[in-house]
């Protein structure tokens, strides 16, 4: 037969004491990571509300904010993620995580309009499909640290379109401007897309909404995702930067390292990196990317 519980008196809550109880009572999870983690976030958020002096209308202001960043959030937009991305936090996490030898190719923000299973494409094939823009070939090695070439190193490409729009934010059916790419044996690898033009993050949601009370800039320079998820080495996730375009200096993810910006030369009908024939004008981007081992 169960005992009942012993009647205790309750703890007086005060300003003084409610963040130790909060922080004790989280330490208790089960995880000791999870307790960690937990307990650490009580103690800054109530050091955020006594710094600020936090008042009831800001935090409720707070709650709905975080409610309309959830409502607007699906399988293809990621608020959640940019809200993260404009606050820096996605990037410190990022440069926390991967602190690679100066040597590899360093790591950026994975953005919040990345799509799980990119069709495969052959060397040099189109990706952007007849998409409007200027013809990009992206072409270069893979290496590993030692310059040795890395085979079949598969690169996950993904960028936005000459509006500034991802497949993600459109009502398609099919895969627009993402593939595949494998290395070669010599780990050379040719991606053929179309130029990317600087664009805006999204400014109709809860995000854009807080950007828009600020000063801050709410474009991104002109760039292309690139993911490499290679046995045997760290996965690297990041961008390449076109030379010269806007908001480099500004960009409001703050994704942008110097390493990562390269040249994009303008040339004139002819011969093409995949060994084909371009009958109008386009652009070249030569770029080793060079991983980190495991």
């Amino acid at each position: 037969m169960a005992h009942p519980a012993t009647p205790t008196t309750p703890m007086t809550v005060t300003e003084d004491t409610i963040t130790d109880l909060a922080a004790a009572r989280w330490s208790t999870a089960h995880d000791p990571r999870t307790a960690e983690l937990m307990s650490a976030l009580v103690r800054h958020l109530h050091a955020f509300a006594r710094e600020t002096r936090l008042s009831e209308g800001e935090w409720m202001a707070a709650m709905r904010w975080l409610t309309e960043v959830g409502q607007i959030s699906d399988e293809k937009r990621e608020e959640f993620i940019l809200a993260s991305d404009v606050l820096g936090l996605s990037m410190l996490v990022v440069q926390q995580n991967h602190r690679f030898d100066e040597g590899a190719t360093p790591a950026t923000v994975l953005g919040p309009f990345f799509i799980e299973d990119s069709p495969q494409l052959g060397y040099g094939a189109d990706m952007s499909d007849g998409i409007p823009g200027t013809p990009l070939f992206v072409h270069g090695t893979v290496r590993a640290l030692d310059g040795s070439p890395v085979p079949g190193a598969v690169l996950d490409v993904w960028q936005a379109d000459a509006e500034g729009a991802y497949e993600s934010q459109l009502e398609v059916d099919e895969a627009r401007l993402r593939a595949k790419y494998t290395a070669r044996e010599d780990g050379t690898y040719c991606v053929r897309t179309i130029a990317p033009l600087g664009y805006a993050i999204p400014m109709d949601g809860p995000v854009g909404h807080l950007i828009a009370q600020t000063d801050i800039s709410h474009f991104r320079p002109a760039h292309v995702h690139f993911l490499l998820d290679v046995p045997g080495y760290a996965t690297l996730i990041t961008h390449l930067f076109q030379e010269g375009a806007p908001y480099l200096d500004s960009d409001v993810v703050f994704g942008v390292k110097r390493e990562l910006v390269v040249t994009f030369t303008d040339r004139e009908p002819g011969p093409t990196p995949d060994g084909g024939h371009s009958d109008v004008p386009w652009c070249e981007a030569v770029y080793d990317f060079v991983l980190q081992p495991a």
